[in-house]
Order: C-alpha cells, then sequence, then structure tokens
C-alpha cells in the first residue's frame, strides 16, 4: 500500500476519536456525575475544559506545525491525547478528570490543526477529492455513532471505557505515523504568537469559569465579576496584540470579508445552540425521564441520523448550491427544531421531541459541508490553515460559552420553580438549596428519602415540571440563537467574496 493511503488511514482514525470524544462523553455525563460525586458545575466542565483548550490551542498548533513539522506535531498531538485518554478513564475525582480532558484538549487541537494539512501534502488531483471525501464521510459517521456508541459502552461495560477504547486506537496511529506518514514543513515559516495564545486563552478560561461560577453563587458573587472583568480586558488586549504584532495567530483584517464574518457567527451559533443542548437534553433524559445511558442513545440516534443523512446529500450539493442556501435554511431548521422541543410538561414524554430532532438534525446537517467552504474559500490558499483554523475556534467557544450560560438560566429556573411546586412542604431555605443540588445531581432517590412517602407524588411532579420549565427556556434561547444564525448566514455569505468563483483574491 502507498505511503499517502496509510496517511489518510492514521489520519482518519486521529479525526473519529476526536470527533467521537465530543458526543459519546456528553452520553455519559450523568453517569460520570454519579461515579465521581461531581457537582452540576463539574458536569459543564467535562466538556468545556475539552472544548476551551481546544479553541485556545489551535491556531498556534498550526503554526507550531508549519515550522517544526506536521508529522512531528501530529505524533505528539496523537501522544498527549492517548495519555490524556489514559488519565481520563482512571480519573478519581472532578478535577483530575478536567485536567485530563483538558490534555485531550491540547491534544485534539493540535491533531485538529496538522489533520488536512498532511493529507493536502500527500495527496494530488483525483485522489485528493478521494481523500477529503472519505475524511468527509468519518467526520459524519463519527458525530452520528457517538450518543449510541457511549450508551453501549456506559451500559454495558462503565462510563471509564468511553475514555479508554481510545487507548489502542491511538497506539496503533502513533505507530503507523512514524512509520509511513512523510513530514512536510513551510520555508520560512513564522513563530507562534505566543502573547495572543495567553490572552486568548486567558480570556475564553475565565469567561466561561465566570459563567459557570453565576450557575452556582450567583450573579451577585464577587468572583463571578472579577472573572468576567478579567475576560473582557484579555480579550481586549488580544484584539490590540493581533493588530500590532507582525505575524498574529488571527489576522483580523479577515473580518473585512463578509462571508469569512458570516461564516464565523454561524460557527459559534451552530456550535453555541444545538450542540451546547445536547449537554441538557441528556441531563433530562436520564435525571427526569430515567432512561439508561443506553436509551438515552438510542433516541438521540433520531437527531444524529438525520444530520448523517443530510450531511451526506449536503456535501454533494455544496460545489452546485450556493453556500448561502444551504447554510441558511440549514441553520434557520435547527432554530426551528430547537422551538418545537420547547413546551414540555411534567407530564409529556420524549416524543414530544422527536420532530425537533428530525428537523434540528437534519438542519445541522445541511450547515457543516458548505460552512467549511465559507472559511477557506474567501482567502488565498496560503492564508487557508489560518481561516479554517479561526472557524474552527469559534465552533468550540460557541460549545462552551453556550454549555456555561444555558448552565446559569437552567440553574435559576430550576430554583424558582421547584420553589414554586414544592412551597406546601415549608422546607427551610437550606433544605430547599440542598434539594436543588440534589436535583441537578440526579440524586432524585435521596431526595425522596429525604421527605414523608405522603410527599413523593408532589416532590416527584415538582421536579418533572420545573426540570421542563427550565429546558423550555433553553430552548427559547439556543433557537433564537440558530435563527439569528441564520439571518445572518442569508445576509452575509456572498458567492462574490469566494476567491475560486472570481472574487476579489485581495479581500484577506
Amino acid at each position: 500500500m502507498e505511503r499517502k493511503w496509510w496517511t489518510l488511514i492514521v489520519v482518519g482514525a486521529a479525526t473519529f476519536m476526536l470527533l467521537l470524544d465530543v458526543t459519546i462523553v456528553t452520553v455519559a455525563l450523568p453517569e460520570i456525575q454519579r461515579g465521581l460525586h461531581a457537582s452540576f458545575s463539574d458536569v459543564q466542565w467535562v466538556v468545556d475544559a475539552y472544548a476551551l483548550t481546544l479553541a485556545s490551542l489551535l491556531l498556534t498548533a498550526g503554526s507550531l506545525a508549519d515550522r517544526y513539522g506536521r508529522r512531528l506535531l501530529f505524533t505528539i498531538g496523537l501522544v498527549i491525547f492517548t495519555l490524556g485518554s489514559l488519565l481520563c478513564g482512571f480519573a478519581q475525582s472532578p478535577l483530575m478528570l478536567t485536567l485530563s480532558r483538558s490534555a485531550q484538549g491540547i491534544g485534539g487541537a493540535i491533531l485538529f490543526s496538522t489533520s488536512l494539512a498532511l493529507l493536502a501534502h500527500s495527496f494530488r488531483g483525483k485522489d485528493r477529492g478521494v481523500a477529503f471525501g472519505v475524511w468527509g464521510a468519518i467526520t459524519g459517521v463519527a458525530v452520528a455513532l457517538g450518543p449510541i456508541l457511549g450508551g453501549v459502552i456506559t451500559s454495558w461495560i462503565n462510563w471509564r471505557g468511553i475514555f479508554l477504547v481510545n487507548i489502542p486506537i491511538g497506539i496503533v496511529a502513533i505507530v503507523i505515523t512514524i512509520w509511513q506518514v512523510e513530514e512536510s514543513k513551510t520555508p520560512d515559516a513564522s513563530r507562534p504568537d505566543w502573547a495572543g495564545f495567553i490572552l486568548l486563552t486567558l480570556g475564553l478560561v475565565t469567561l466561561v469559569y465566570g459563567l459557570i461560577r453565576a450557575s452556582e453563587q450567583g450573579w451577585g458573587d464577587t468572583g463571578v465579576w472579577v472573572c468576567l472583568t478579567i475576560a473582557v480586558v484579555s480579550l481586549v488586549a488580544f484584539i490590540v496584540v493581533e493588530h500590532r504584532v507582525k505575524n498574529p495567530m488571527f489576522d483580523l483584517s479577515l473580518f473585512r470579508i463578509p462571508t469569512f464574518s458570516g461564516g464565523l457567527v454561524v460557527a459559534f451559533a451552530m456550535n453555541g445552540s444545538l450542540f451546547a443542548m445536547l449537554v441538557y437534553l441528556v441531563l433530562y433524559l436520564q435525571y427526569s425521564l430515567g432512561y439508561s445511558a443506553l436509551g438515552t442513545g438510542a433516541r438521540l440516534l433520531v437527531l444524529s441520523g438525520g444530520t448523517l443523512i443530510s450531511a451526506t446529500i449536503a456535501g454533494r450539493l455544496s460545489s452546485r448550491v450556493p453556500a448561502r442556501w444551504l447554510i441558511g435554511p440549514g441553520l434557520l431548521m435547527v432554530g426551528v427544531g430547537l422551538l418545537l422541543m420547547s413546551g414540555l410538561t411534567g407530564t409529556t414524554t420524549w416524543t414530544h421531541l422527536i420532530a425537533g430532532f428530525i428537523i434540528s438534525g437534519v438542519g445541522s446537517g445541511m450547515v457543516n459541508p458548505p460552512l467549511a467552504s465559507t472559511a477557506v474559500g474567501v482567502v488565498r490558499p496560503e492564508r487557508s490553515g489560518m481561516a479554517s483554523g479561526v472557524n474552527t475556534t469559534f465552533r468550540q467557544i460557541g460549545i462552551a460559552v453556550g454549555i456555561a450560560t444555558y448552565g446559569t438560566i437552567f440553574t435559576s429556573t430550576l430554583t424558582s420553580g421547584l420553589h414554586s411546586s414544592l412551597a406546601p412542604l415549608h422546607l427551610s431555605k437550606t433544605n430547599m438549596n440542598l434539594l436543588v443540588t440534589n436535583v441537578k445531581e440526579g440524586y432524585i432517590n435521596r431526595i425522596l428519602k429525604a421527605v414523608p412517602p405522603s410527599a413523593h407524588g408532589l416532590v416527584f411532579g415538582g421536579l418533572r415540571s420545573s426540570f421542563a420549565s427550565s429546558l423550555n427556556d433553553l430552548f427559547i434561547v439556543s433557537g433564537t440563537i440558530a435563527l439569528v444564525g441564520a439571518v445572518c448566514a442569508f445576509v452575509f455569505i456572498r458567492p462574490k467574496d469566494f476567491v475560486a468563483q472570481g472574487g476579489p483574491s485581495h479581500a484577506a
């Protein structure tokens, strides 16, 4: 077998691991929470730690790969991701799991930033189209299979299995990379923008930490505002630095291209709406409706299956249909689907979600394939790495900020609903706060044991109705974000901006 096909195999395996580790972990979150006795904020950090480190390091990792070698960095990324997975599998505390997920994010950033570059170096002509087609199919399958695989592994083995399954794949991929993948570098590659990296990381981490802290301590907490202030100062400083440095990690002049800016809004809206909502959908299906991890994964197949089918079709249409006419309607469907999921009550079943699952799933599949072209199609080829990296960074920021923001809304609405529905029990403020904490951590049986048997019906009904009401608010907010993204797609994504279609190649 030629070396280039080995490159495709190893890049495909790495991509499969990276994307699978997003959706597969989401389904296992309730089991992780119970297994490690984690708080609600800990659950949010399990997802956000991965997304934040990936978003912060992605552009810097690309610069390092250009300078020191893409195969070398790809190998390092595989080693870090595999070791991070091992540590996740043996985590003994929420903090250890969060730090291990951060290690996975570091490895993931390196792998994401080098994967397509390795394929582009190894393949030419018609074979390049085949390679990128296979890579695209792998991404779709990974996203679609994540929920059900997470359910199977968590239910039949243990939540630790979702991380440990990466170990043999990672080891084989490392061996193949060293043995068969060719090295490539960029002559006279620029130095990494370390100042930009530090400021962006500090800004994102403090922003998300402040939002998550607000869900636990409330908006009156001094620490929340200190974190948000640091975030604003850091992100403003990042913009100033990127304007001044010779070789910025993020060339802000790209914002002058309407299609590029519109693509970033879409990337944030797509991941900050539907994909961020997956965490709360999983909590609802398992904590409120009582389904197992496997049962939850099976039901989420309705959503991910629609995504896979429509993404396949959209991938074929993207070369003939303008991107705005796939992205705009797709994100519109995501918003409509999320809004359709609202209207939950304490007595509704999961079938209420089916129509929204199908519509939003099909919509997300329409968005993802052409969205990549909006990032790289409007710049010269030598700028495509940065453009693609910025788009992926905004996707991860969308997930991290979305999960943290929804957590604050969810906690506020849940607390208010429980206070109202359980008022007849005349619980003290301390006991009510303890009850809310137990609800968010999934200890329903512990709550029922703490009240008289005669009050079980009232408590159980109050829990379900409050959980449903909280989720309704999140559906409305997330659906609105998706609809705003759809409007921006129609307004800003323009065919004339694409370099390949004769647009202004100097626009970047």
